[in-house]
C-alpha cells in the first residue's frame, strides 16, 4: 500500500471521528442556571399541568357566569292520534258539517327564552368563581417558586458533585504516587510494609468514594433532566462553576438587611384567599334564605291547526321561588360556615406566626452560611500556602513524600469544604429568596 493511499485513509477516518465528535457535542444541551430555569418554567411537567388548571378555572368563571345571561331552548314534538274527535253535524248551527276537534298529524315547535331576574347564591358563585381562579393562580405561582428552588438546588447539587469527583481524583492521583514511591523504598529497606499497606487502604478508601459520588451524581442529573421536562437519555453539560460563589456576598449582604413582607409571601396569600372563600361559602349559605326570580317568554307553532285551536302562541311570565321552611337546615348550614371562618382565621394566623419565625430562622442561617464561607474561603487560602511551602521543601529534600501527601489532602479537602460552603450559602439564599419571594420570576429569558 502506497503511503499517499494509507495517508488518504488516515484522514478519512479521522474526519469521520471528528464528525461523529461533532454530532456528539450537538447531540449534548449546554446550559446555564438561568437557562435552565427558563427551560424548566415551559416544560416542567408541574407547571404545565397548573397553567391547564388556570384556563380550567378560566372557563369555569365564564361557566358560572353564563346562568345569569339569557338562555333559549327550543323543542319539537309529533303527535299521531288515530281517532280524532270531532263534534256532530248541526252541532255549531242548522246545516252545519261535522267539527273535528284535532287533527291526525301534527308538529308542535316551542321557543323558550328566560332570564334570571334575582338570585343571591349566583350572585356570591360570580365572586367565589373569581376568588378561585385568583387562588388558582396562587396556585401556579407556588409550584413555580418549588419547581425554580428545585432547579437551583439540582444544579449546584450537580456542580458540588462534579468538583468533588476531581478532587478526589486527584487526591487518588497523589495517593497512588506517593504509595509507589513508597513501595520502592520499601523494597530497599528504608521504610516498612505497613506504610505501603495504609496508603494502599487509603487509596481504596477513595475509590469508593468516587464510585459513590458518581452514583450520587447520576440520580442527580437524572432528577434535573425530569424538573427540566427532557428526555431522561439527553446528555446534559452545565456551563456554570461553583467559583461565581464569588458574586454572592453582595446579595447575601443585601438580603440580610430585608425586612420581610409577609403579605408578598405566597404561602400567607394563599391563606388569605382561602379565607376569603370561606367567608363567601358563607354568604352563600345565607342567601339560600332569599328568593329567586326569574323572567320567560315562550313562543308555540303548529304545523297542522284544528279547526278549533285553543293553544296560546305567546306566553310572558315571571317564576318567583320562596323559601320559607327548611326545619333548621338552612341555619345548620349557616352555622356550621360561619365555624369554618373561625377555623380558617386560626389557620391564618398560624401561618402568620410560622412564617415569622421562618423569616428569623431563615436570615440567620444565611449569617451563619455566610460566615461559614468566610471561614472556608480564608482556611483554603491557608491549606494552599502550606501545600506550596512543603512543596518547596520537598524539591529541596527536607521534607518527606509523606508529609507532601498529608498537605495535599489537607488541600484538597478544604477545597472540597470551600465548595460545600458555597453549595450551602447558595441553598440558603435560595430559601430566603422564596420566602420573600424575591428573584421568583422564571417566565422569560433573564
Amino acid at each position: 500500500m502506497s503511503f499517499s493511499y494509507r495517508y488518504l485513509i488516515l484522514i478519512t477516518i479521522f474526519s469521520l471521528l471528528l464528525g461523529a465528535g461533532n454530532v456528539d457535542a450537538q447531540d449534548s444541551l449546554h446550559i446555564s442556571l438561568q437557562e435552565a430555569r427558563h427551560l424548566a418554567f415551559e416544560n416542567n411537567t408541574n407547571i404545565r399541568n397548573s397553567n391547564l388548571d388556570m384556563e380550567i378555572a378560566r372557563k369555569k368563571i365564564w361557566e358560572t357566569t353564563a346562568i345569569g345571561l339569557p338562555h333559549v331552548d327550543s323543542k319539537a314534538a309529533y303527535q299521531f292520534l288515530p281517532n280524532v274527535p270531532s263534534l256532530p253535524p248541526g252541532t255549531m248551527g242548522p246545516g252545519t258539517p261535522a267539527v273535528e276537534l284535532g287533527v291526525k298529524n301534527n308538529a308542535t315547535f316551542d321557543v323558550t327564552a328566560s332570564q334570571l331576574i334575582f338570585n343571591g347564591s349566583y350572585l356570591v358563585g360570580l365572586k367565589a368563581m373569581k376568588t378561585l381562579y385568583q387562588q388558582t393562580n396562587e396556585n401556579t405561582e407556588k409550584i413555580v417558586q418549588d419547581v425554580n428552588e428545585s432547579v437551583i438546588n439540582t444544579y449546584y447539587m450537580i456542580l458540588v458533585g462534579e468538583e468533588s469527583l476531581k478532587n478526589l481524583q486527584k487526591n487518588l492521583d497523589n495517593v497512588n504516587k506517593t504509595r509507589y514511591e513508597i513501595t520502592e523504598m520499601n523494597k530497599q529497606g528504608f521504610v516498612e510494609k505497613t506504610d505501603v499497606d495504609q496508603l494502599e487502604l487509603t487509596a481504596n478508601n477513595l475509590k469508593n468514594a468516587m464510585n459513590q459520588v458518581k452514583g450520587n451524581l447520576d440520580v442527580a442529573n437524572r432528577l434535573l433532566k425530569i424538573i427540566l421536562g427532557l428526555d431522561v437519555n439527553k446528555n446534559v453539560v452545565l456551563t456554570e462553576s461553583l467559583t461565581a460563589g464569588h458574586a454572592l456576598p453582595v446579595v447575601v449582604n443585601s438580603l440580610v438587611n430585608e425586612s420581610f413582607n409577609i403579605d408578598k409571601n405566597i404561602d400567607y396569600r394563599i391563606i388569605k384567599t382561602a379565607t376569603t372563600l370561606s367567608k363567601l361559602e358563607y354568604q352563600n349559605a345565607i342567601a339560600a334564605y332569599m328568593p329567586v326570580i326569574s323572567g320567560f317568554y315562550s313562543h308555540t307553532e303548529k304545523v297542522n291547526k284544528p279547526a278549533f285551536d285553543f293553544t296560546v302562541k305567546d306566553i310572558f311570565g315571571i317564576n318567583l321561588s320562596l323559601p320559607i321552611f327548611s326545619s333548621g337546615q338552612r341555619m345548620a348550614v349557616v352555622s356550621q360556615k360561619k365555624l369554618a371562618i373561625s377555623k380558617m382565621d386560626n389557620t391564618k394566623q398560624l401561618v402568620y406566626n410560622n412564617l415569622m419565625m421562618q423569616a428569623d430562622q431563615f436570615q440567620t442561617d444565611l449569617k451563619l452560611k455566610y460566615e461559614k464561607y468566610e471561614i472556608q474561603e480564608k482556611s483554603l487560602a491557608l491549606s494552599d500556602e502550606i501545600y506550596q511551602r512543603t512543596l518547596e521543601k520537598y524539591k529541596n529534600g527536607v521534607s518527606s513524600s509523606m508529609d507532601l501527601t498529608t498537605t495535599q489532602n489537607q488541600y484538597l479537602t478544604g477545597l472540597s469544604s470551600y465548595y460545600q460552603s458555597i453549595y450551602d450559602l447558595v441553598i440558603a439564599k435560595t430559601k430566603l429568596e422564596k420566602l420573600y419571594n424575591i428573584n421568583q420570576e422564571i417566565n422569560k429569558k433573564q
